[in-house]
């Protein structure tokens, strides 16, 4: 059974500086897209950034620079570091992964990211 597994996730302040993780368990061909998705308290879940094939990524456009998405695309990783946190990045942080030989989504279990002011 494949699943992806994030870690990385915490309490910082404002300004600060967090890297999340995220590895697959389970046998499977390499995903053609690996990323992270966030959703904050009363609000929908949200792209973050997305890396294809471990070369080409898009981020969404409140990133702003602040935040960098690289992975291995033969070892199904994807890490996201994030810079100059704001307590507007407080939410649940997942991890997704897209396999055109699955022909569905992958989600892991989310990691808490708590900016403070």
């Amino acid at each position: 059974q494949v699943q992806l597994v994030e870690s990385g996730g915490g309490l910082v302040q404002t300004g600060g500086s967090l890297r999340l993780s995220c590895v697959t368990s389970g046998s499977t061909p390499s995903f053609h897209a690996m990323g992270w998705y966030r959703q904050a308290p009363g609000k929908e879940r949200e792209l973050v950034a997305v890396i294809h094939s471990g070369v080409t990524s898009n981020y969404n456009d409140f990133v702003q620079g602040r935040f960098t998405v690289s992975g291995d695309y033969a070892k199904n990783t994807v890490v996201l570091q994030m810079n100059s946190l704001k307590p507007e990045d407080t939410a649940v942080y997942y991890c997704w992964a897209y396999s055109y030989v699955h022909g569905r989504p992958f989600w892991g279990q989310g990691t808490q990211v708590t900016v403070s002011s």
